[in-house]
């Protein structure tokens, strides 16, 4: 279990009455209560993903598909990574992966500086073609567009609530966007980044 990339920021959802958990980039959350798992999303992919027999899920948010080097930090904020901890994290709390299933938010083009490089098409091509390998079936998926989202998941029952935001909150998240994607990729990872207020 990968404790350093689990999220931490628990509050109680006053719209939902019941205990939530803020999943920021690089983080994942895994729960087998009656919790709320809530992110916000705009070139980053998030998937719910959770066993719909048993009762057990979770979610996580990545902002890069992954690395080709296999001497890379173990981090969450890779697609490959973020996707094989919180796998294997349901797994060790009694989920069986013959019945994990998946539903797959994100990847919107929010970051216009950059005009040759499409990081949301990338991480929605990504985690695609991962479920697909891993033969967990995708029931729900709003990858693509140009709209930040707001995910809120109940790893219990598996149901997820998405809204796209506004033009103001749209123009916020580029700009956090970009300079975390500007930040990640000159340091190692030495603690987490906020990238949501």
């Amino acid at each position: 279990m990968d404790r350093e990339h689990l999220a931490t920021t628990a509050y109680f959802d006053k719209k939902f009455n019941c205990d939530a958990i803020r999943i920021l980039p690089g983080e994942y959350y895994i729960s087998t209560k009656n919790k709320l798992l809530m992110t916000v999303l705009g070139s980053c992919v998030s998937a719910c993903i959770w066993d719909k027999k048993r009762g057990v899920g979770g979610l996580n948010h990545f902002m890069l598909p992954g690395k080709a080097s296999a001497d890379f930090n173990k981090s969450a904020r890779y697609g490959n990574y973020a996707m094989e901890i919180l796998i294997n994290h349901i797994i060790q709390l009694g989920g069986k992966r013959e019945d994990l299933v998946a539903k797959v938010f994100g990847g919107g083009k929010v970051m216009h500086a950059f005009t040759a490089l499409d990081i949301g098409k990338d991480n929605a091509d990504f985690i695609t073609n991962y479920l697909h390998n891993e033969l967990i079936p995708i029931l729900a998926s709003d990858l693509g567009d140009i709209y930040p989202r707001r995910i809120c998941f109940f790893p219990q029952t598996g149901k997820v609530m998405m809204r796209k935001l506004t033009d103001t909150y749209h123009r916020k998240i580029e700009k956090q966007e970009d300079n975390y994607f500007n930040k990640v990729n000159k340091t190692e990872i030495e603690g987490e980044i906020e990238l949501f207020d």
